[in-house]
């Protein structure tokens, strides 16, 4: 614990645990098999060389970020076949803005969890935080942006060519034509700590105007190829692999990707819940640990909360910490209560680093919520918290993490509402909640 503090005098051991029915949520959304994501892979990386000559053995720096995408392996690796079957000299570099702590060996680190090595790959990883200034915003596309200072990765810079492999998604702090895609990981993952803090210095509405702007302006002032672009499904398999080129990014074709990706995204079938308990946040899981639009709570001063989409939430506990984050438990204000267990294996500099460069809304989820000695301590605080009078009313959800949303544990409370939802399958055989074993489909 940070305080030595009896916690004890928060816990509820005269409220029981409830029970509760495991439910099934489905979709209609396809996934790929390994195969087809490969030929998929294979005619994106075709198509980007085909929109540029470059020379017998030039340099590719292949940009791969912090998320944790389903197939990213076999995508890298598939992407690197590719490039040295036609000639060229590939190499990675994490594209990652100020994740990993803000330094190389972090970033490095960050991409050995997803067995992205020089062995599993075949071709180098090239890590730095040093940058390289591309230039300034100018012209007609500038805004109100004339001068701004655009980065990028120095090791990225001096490579005849740059080829992006990211996820399209919504973003988890601002609204925009223009998300989490290729344009951001060109705007921010390639601009490292200083591209990443110069733009969220903006805040939200600003980062939404402006991470395009920036995004353009890199298609068109650097070597850019352009990127593979990934779509999930609500389960979080990949199902599309598209070929965005340069002069595509930030514009119209990655914004119909973005509203694609919007339709797939994984969510809750309940629209008001008194107490969600999520099992594990991370990095790998979603920039703010715990993706926003899931959990229907932003955070973010510029922005109208009551808009924002999602559910309307009571209380949410989060027990715990993913190992891939390595200590960044960015965002766990979103939460209102968590684990001793969770705070004990959270890196406090690896997270202020992190909410220092979020800039807007860094500071408000930065915050430690109510710290509890256990996950049966947090459930029970929670119940007896959520402001009903009867704990047999109690809305309860239960999630591994927000990036997985189709197996649910639910409450008594919820059971009616379940039964009439075409999409969930409720099992019959209910069990008292014990979250010392992940949920798992």
């Amino acid at each position: 614990m940070l305080v030595n503090l009896p916690t004890e005098i928060f816990t509820y051991p005269d409220v029981q645990l409830p029970r509760v029915w495991r439910v099934s949520q489905r979709h209609e959304a396809p996934s790929l098999t390994t195969s087809e994501i490969q030929d998929a892979v294979t005619a994106a990386v075709g198509k980007l060389l085909h929109e540029r000559s470059l020379p017998s053995g030039a340099q590719i720096a292949v940009g791969v970020g912090s998320r944790g995408l389903n197939n990213l392996l076999t995508v890298v690796q598939c992407v690197v076949r590719e490039l040295v079957k036609d000639g060229f000299n590939p190499f990675i570099i994490p594209a990652m803005g100020s994740h990993g702590g803000a330094t190389a060996d972090g970033q490095a680190s960050l991409l050995h969890d997803y067995l992205i090595t020089e062995e599993n790959v075949g071709c180098s990883i090239c890590a730095t935080m040093e940058v390289e200034q591309v230039g300034v915003l100018s012209g007609a596309d500038a805004g109100p942006y004339t001068g701004f200072p655009v980065y990028c990765d120095q090791n990225a810079f001096r490579a005849d060519a740059i080829l992006l492999i990211n996820r399209i998604k919504a973003h988890t702090d601002f609204s925009g034509v223009l998300e989490s895609g290729i344009g951001k990981m060109a705007a921010i993952g390639l601009g490292k700590r200083f591209g990443a803090e110069a733009i969220h210095r903006y805040g939200a509405a600003g980062l939404a105007d402006l991470l395009p702007r920036v995004a353009r302006f890199q298609s068109a002032h650097l070597p850019l190829l352009g990127g593979v672009a990934l779509i999930e499904n609500p389960e979080g398999l990949t199902c599309e692999v598209h070929a965005l080129t340069a002069s595509h990014i930030g514009r119209e074709p990655e914004v119909t990707l973005l509203e694609r990706a919007r339709l797939l995204a994984p969510s809750l079938p309940f629209k008001d819940i008194d107490v969600l308990i999520i099992d594990e946040m991370g990095k790998n899981i979603s920039g703010t640990g715990m993706d926003t639009h899931v959990i229907g709570r932003l955070q973010m001063p510029s922005l109208d909360e009551a808009a924002w989409d999602g559910p309307k939430v009571r209380l949410i506990a989060v027990l715990d910490l993913t190992d891939e984050s390595h200590g960044n438990a960015s965002s766990l204000g979103l939460a209102d209560i968590t684990t001793e267990r969770l705070v004990s294996r959270t890196d406090f500099a690896a997270t202020l680093i992190n909410a220092r460069t979020s800039g807007e809304g860094g500071v408000l989820r930065a915050r430690l919520p109510l710290v509890l000695p256990d996950a049966d301590a947090c459930i029970r605080a929670a119940i007896a918290t959520c402001g009903r009078k009867d704990a047999s009313d109690v809305r309860l959800v239960r999630i591994r993490n927000t990036a997985r949303t189709t197996v649910l544990e639910i409450s008594e409370a919820l059971l009616a509402e379940a039964g009439s939802n075409r999409q969930l399958t409720v099992e019959d055989l209910p069990h008292v909640i014990d979250c010392t074993v992940p949920l798992t489909s």
